[in-house]
């Protein structure tokens, strides 16, 4: 072969070349083209995403000292269980004593009621006895709600966690002893991108798969709202973007994602897991 040949030949080959990448280019725009119009411009999606729920916390609302505890941190309970016994013991006495005024006083204002008829009791003398057994009655109705009181239940269904009270301590009122989890009434809090927001609206449906599971397990998800702020907003210090050199970043709005209790039953999670969150943009 000449070399005229040789050198038409390898245009040739060249020009073939060329076509053939051009032609994987053609292609592979269309199928971006395609995929962006009935499939990519439809989904927002991030991996910023937690699991979260409105937790319940126990606290005792009277002084006193722990009898009882019949809980640790993992155990299930149910509304109306027992966790937590105060001694009731300075209660009962408390009780007994205002339960005995108030009969005594609800005794001395019946007799005197009847009496008042006749004219052998005076009407500032009934009066005086109306407020005795009023005052002995919001005492007794005190008493009461104290002596109940050392009997701490759960008040949600849900897991016990951070249990802090220990048999024998000394607590006073508010002092946070546990709090209960409902598993069952997870949420997550999906933080998207400030730029991503408006295409999503309450109530779109939107996939969601946990690093717990790997993607093997689909959660079928329903956009519930929107955090009234960014995460910058509500930090512990919060960007002083007036002072100093400013310079931009894009922020993040946590967008608040209801569970279908059937899922989380059948494939537990627990708050804080990682999630990646997945909206269907045109599901409203």
């Amino acid at each position: 072969m000449s070399r005229k040949q040789q050198i038409v030949s390898k245009i040739a080959a060249r020009k073939k070349s060329f076509g053939i990448l051009g032609g994987i280019v053609a292609v592979a725009t269309l199928a971006f083209v395609l995929y962006w119009a009935f499939y990519g411009s439809r989904y927002v999606s991030t991996d910023n995403a937690y699991t979260a729920a409105e937790i319940a916390q126990v606290t005792p609302e009277i002084d006193g000292t722990i009898a009882t505890v019949n809980v640790v941190d993992t155990n299930r309970v149910s509304a109306g269980d027992v966790l937590v016994l105060i001694d009731p013991r300075d209660m009962q006495v408390a009780y007994d004593k205002a339960k005995a005024n108030y009969e005594r006083a609800k005794i001395d204002y019946d007799r005197r009621k009847a009496l008042a008829s006749s004219g052998s009791v005076s009407a500032d003398e009934l009066t005086r006895s109306e407020n005795e057994l009023a005052q002995t009655s919001a005492s007794y109705r005190e008493a009461t709600l104290n002596l109940e009181r050392t009997t701490l239940k759960a008040p949600i269904d849900g897991v016990v966690a951070k249990r802090q009270v220990q048999l024998g301590q000394r607590v006073r009122a508010g002092t946070p002893l546990m709090v209960i989890v409902p598993l069952q009434n997870l949420h997550v809090d999906a933080n998207f991108k400030e730029s991503e927001l408006e295409k999503i609206r309450v109530g779109q449906k939107v996939q969601l798969t946990a690093d717990l599971y790997g993607s093997r397990v689909v959660y079928q998800g329903v956009v519930d709202g929107f955090s009234g702020g960014t995460g910058a907003a509500f930090a512990a210090i919060p960007a002083q973007n007036a002072t100093g050199n400013w310079i931009k970043v894009v922020q993040r709005v946590p967008v608040r994602i209801r569970l279908s209790p059937e899922e989380l039953a059948a494939n537990p999670l627990s708050v804080g897991v990682s999630m990646r969150a997945r909206v269907d943009t045109r599901s409203d």
